[in-house]
């Protein structure tokens, strides 16, 4: 078979190192298929976090139960907002949410069930930065008698975190995760039936600031925007109930701002100087109508659509469409004194409770704005 011994030696040779290679090559697969199944070593943890004690959130924890046969303010105030994130690198942070139902104003001499995060309608303003590690601690008040739990759209997991976090009258449940996407995001109840728990109060907003923070202005506000069905017609008096026919119709009763009739005009109405730049983060909860947000008599110099904020905004923008479950962050300068309405411009939903007011003080700017004689000419506004 061999020519020589030569022949032999050599064949020998390549055989070794064949043998060798493969060898090599096998337990460089077993080990790594043992590392990978965690039987003998773990892969190194990757860096994390420090802690942040600073509060990620806005507003108290819970609201004082009311008393027998009274009825507790649900409005969330619109400067209820932590403040800026700055320039700070990523940190650990833990958000702390309580469901609890009350029994709130809904408008003049009208009372609702409200279901709500934290007492308030919206819930809490959460703020975290790009790369934060932020821990949910959601817990179901025990006077409760539903189920919640909440999804966050800033999650990147099974239910935003709603499968989590379900929890009953009483119990608390967590779950961790990273903000990994800089954007302003809806945050609601998802415990079905979902539609009925955000009508009726379970919603609020997540914002996760790009690296290096948001550009500074003057005035933040949070502001969102809301459906009511209720098992009484608009304006009854009273105590009224929910109406899960009319959450299926599509047909509401109420469109608010910040879950109550006058929230935003008569009660917490937003404010503002002259040349002043105001940023409004808003949201459409719905459950099931776009708004077409809009400032009567203003300009927003910027709008950040869909509440991208990876991108340049647009510039020049008189109304921002946003669905329900989105948002929008708008900016604007107030030029001129005077009072400015915040409406959707879908405009017959005035009539049904949707209406805010930015009071803008400060003198008078007649190269922007002069008015003719106002006791000759009606007062006109669209």
């Amino acid at each position: 078979m061999f020519r020589n011994r030569n022949d032999l030696v050599l064949v020998g040779g390549v055989i070794a190192v064949a043998i060798v290679l493969g060898f090599a090559w096998f337990t460089s697969e077993a080990a790594t298929a043992v590392l990978a199944t965690g039987q003998t070593a773990a892969p190194p943890r990757p860096s994390s976090p420090a802690d942040y004690t600073a509060p990620p959130l806005s507003g108290t924890t819970a609201t004082p139960a009311p008393k027998a046969g009274t009825a507790v303010d649900i409005v969330r105030d619109p400067t209820d907002l932590p403040a800026p994130i700055g320039t700070r690198g990523p940190r650990r942070i833990t958000v702390d949410l309580v469901t609890e139902e009350v029994t709130g104003t809904l408008a003049n001499g009208t009372t609702f069930p409200y279901w709500t995060f934290n007492g308030k309608v919206p819930g809490p303003f959460i703020r975290v930065r790009v790369g934060d590690l932020v821990t949910v601690k959601l817990k179901n008040d025990v006077a409760s008698m539903m189920m919640h739990n909440v999804d966050l759209h800033a999650v990147m997991g099974p239910g935003g975190g709603a499968q989590a976090t379900q929890a009953g009258p009483g119990e608390t449940k967590t779950f961790t995760f990273k903000a990994t996407t800089p954007g302003l995001y809806v945050y609601h109840c998802a415990t079905m039936p979902h539609a009925e728990h955000i009508a009726n109060g379970m919603y609020g907003m997540i914002l996760v600031e790009p690296d290096g923070g948001l550009s500074k202005v003057d005035r933040e506000y949070y502001v969102m925007q809301g459906e009511i069905y209720t098992d009484e017609p608009f304006g009854t008096q009273g105590p009224v109930g929910d109406s899960y026919a009319k959450i299926v119709a599509e047909t509401p009763d109420y469109f608010v701002f910040n879950g109550a009739v006058g929230a935003l005009s008569e009660q917490k109405p937003l404010k503002s100087k002259v040349s002043e730049t105001v940023r409004i983060f808003f949201g459409d909860a719905g459950p099931n109508k776009d708004s077409a947000f809009h400032a009567i008599g203003q300009i927003f110099d910027k709008v950040y659509p869909l509440a991208d904020l990876s991108d340049a905004p647009m510039h020049g923008v008189q109304t921002i469409l946003v669905p329900p479950g989105g948002a929008a962050v708008v900016e604007m300068k107030t030029l001129v004194p005077g009072r400015f309405t915040l409406v959707d411009h879908a405009i017959a939903r005035v009539e049904k409770g949707l209406a805010g007011t930015l009071i803008v003080s400060g003198p008078k700017n007649e190269e922007i704005f002069k008015a003719a004689d106002t006791a000759a000419m009606p007062a006109m506004e669209h």
